[in-house]
């Protein structure tokens, strides 16, 4: 990685990867807890850096750094969602995950993103299907709570563990019971039913490299309904050393339409895209590209910072 030795943050962040490696696992632990806090804290400032352009060691690097980070983000999500699942009412004791409150603000933000590009039909958004739900989806959890209240949310996960503990959380819930539903199964599975739904949500660690994101991407471009939204967490800056970058161009070559980029400049760490499904015959996909028009933001949005792990 000598190619990038005279750019301080890129140095720290791999000094940062050194040490996370060499961690005996990446259960919530304190080690893990400090050095995890410490690599957050370094991407989070706004940084010109552009992680897509970076030479191949870093590159090979940060692929590795994302997968580690993401491994972890797991394991924290799994240990809350046991100690929450034992409790006879899981929801009621759901703030007991120290990062609830981010959930909720993330939510809020992409609820409010969501909600100026989607008007569906009698103003009621019927289905809604979560991409990578994990054993905690407190995204699900949270716009199904508190902003679609009408609204049923199939939940895809390929663990099928993560599923049982997540669904564990919503089972003794009259209404989310209902309204909640979940799938064992490979997203690139995932046919025709994905015409079912009006809103797609994808996990931003479902595709950790750019070629599995594209892959998925192109899954998802075949078998959406066209019209219907797809949401995505991307990352800018440093802050692609934590998560998979979405290239805009890669949804416009596929058929869809970027409505919107959201980079927040805060502690939120994932910028959100929103992009529509548009039916097009694959010989005018050229006519998609230039005709689409997004708006990109930088903004500011007062969510405090997500840790990684807990002791």
């Amino acid at each position: 990685m000598g190619c990038q030795n005279h750019d301080p943050l890129v140095q720290t962040i791999c000094d940062l990867y050194d040490k996370i490696s060499k961690l005996d696992n990446l259960q919530p632990s304190k080690d893990a807890n400090t050095l995890f806090t410490k690599l957050v804290l370094t991407c989070i400032p706004p940084s010109s850096i552009d992680v897509t352009k970076l030479c191949s060691g870093v590159q090979e690097m940060r692929s590795k750094l994302i997968r580690l980070s993401g491994e972890a983000e797991g394991l924290l999500e799994s240990h809350f969602s046991s100690i929450l699942g034992a409790f006879d009412n899981p929801l009621d004791h759901i703030n007991l995950f120290p990062y609830y409150s981010n959930y909720v603000k993330l939510s809020l933000l992409e609820f409010t993103i969501l909600s100026q590009h989607c008007c569906p039909q009698k103003g009621v958004l019927k289905r809604l299907a979560f991409l990578g739900s994990g054993p905690l989806p407190l995204t699900s959890i949270v716009l199904a709570s508190y902003h679609l209240t009408d609204t049923c949310f199939h939940n895809y996960d390929i663990d099928p563990l993560a599923n049982l503990k997540a669904s564990r959380l919503v089972s003794s819930n009259p209404d989310l019971s209902k309204r909640m539903v979940f799938h064992t199964t490979d997203v690139m599975d995932v046919t025709s039913a994905l015409q079912d739904y009006e809103v797609v949500f994808l996990a931003a660690l479902v595709g950790m490299d750019k070629n599995e994101k594209v892959g998925v991407i192109d899954h998802l471009a075949k078998y959406m309904a066209p019209g219907a939204i797809l949401m995505l967490r991307s990352a800018h800056g440093a802050r692609g050393f934590l998560y998979p970058v979405i290239d805009p161009g890669d949804l416009r070559a596929r058929g869809f339409e970027v409505l919107s980029v959201f980079h927040p400049n805060d502690d939120v760490i994932n910028s959100v895209v929103v992009a529509r499904k548009i039916f097009v015959d694959q010989g005018n996909i050229g006519d998609v590209m230039h005709a689409s028009r997004c708006c990109e933001a930088h903004g500011f949005y007062p969510i405090k910072q997500i840790n990684l792990l807990e002791n």
